[in-house]
Order: C-alpha cells, then structure tokens, then sequence
C-alpha cells in the first residue's frame, strides 16, 4: 500500500523534527550561549535533514527526480508556518508517485526546517501539485528549495 507509507513517512519525518528542535530549545539553560543555543540547534537541523534522507532511501524502486520537482514562492500561511507549491512532472509512461525534501532557509542560506511532502499519482506525461509546510513558525525572510526528490 504506497500511499499509506509515503504518509507513514511524512508523518515520521515531521514529527522526527519537532522533537529534535523542541528538544534542542527547551534544554537551553542560564549557562548557554547563544552561540551553543545556535550550534545545537544547527546540529538537531542537520540531524532532521540526515532522517529525511534516510526515510527517502527507504522508498523501494525510487529513482532522482530533483529536475522534475518545482517550487514556488514561499509564502505565510494563518499559524505563521511557511507553505510551498511543489509541481511534480511525471515524464514517464506510467503514473507515479513523489517524495520531496524541501529545505527551508534564512536569506543567509541557513537551514531553518526540512520536510518530506510527497504528490501522489502523477499521471503519465503530467504534473500534479502539492504542499510542503514548514514544522513551525520560522518568520523572516525564508526561501525553500528542493533536498531531494525521488519518483516511485
């Protein structure tokens, strides 16, 4: 059952990364400094991104499909969380499944959040569209862009 995986994915990879930064802000103490505060939570980020990739490995039969993904432009949704467009182009013979990392970033190029979103049942020859949410409020300026992507 593909599709009840890729959301078993999603999910684990969403909640993977929650925990990791809540964990990383909440142990912060009157003896941190920001610069640790910082440093651990770069470390719970690139830790998140290492699972995403894990959890995109495990995809059976997946193949790179980085040059078939698109993103739009990053926008707000109602809880202050960062949502992205992503346009999956299907150019085989058969319909197929997406998975797709998207990084969100800082305008200095730093790693605010990563997620898994997949876009299910690409027609042969066509695009469908999905959305990729960031796991919490990032404010500032953000950018997105494609980690990785693969077609099942």
């Amino acid at each position: 059952m593909p599709g009840h995986r890729t959301r078993w994915t999603t999910a684990a990879i969403l909640t993977t990364t929650a925990a990791v930064v809540a964990a990383t802000l909440t142990s912060c103490t009157d003896e941190d400094t920001p610069s640790s505060v910082a440093s651990r939570a770069a470390s719970a980020f690139a830790s998140a991104t290492a699972e995403a990739g894990r959890r995109l490995d495990d995809i059976k039969g997946g193949v790179d499909a980085k040059d078939a993904v698109r993103l739009g432009e990053p926008t707000t949704d109602g809880d202050g969380r960062t949502e992205v467009e992503i346009t999956a182009r299907n150019t085989t013979g058969s319909t197929k499944s997406f998975a797709v990392q998207v990084d969100f970033r800082d305008a200095d190029g730093n790693l605010l959040d990563a997620t898994v979103a997949t876009v299910p049942d690409v027609p042969a020859g066509g695009t469908e569209k999905g959305t990729a949410r960031s796991t919490r409020d990032l404010g500032g300026e953000v950018r997105a862009e494609v980690g990785r992507a693969v077609r099942y």
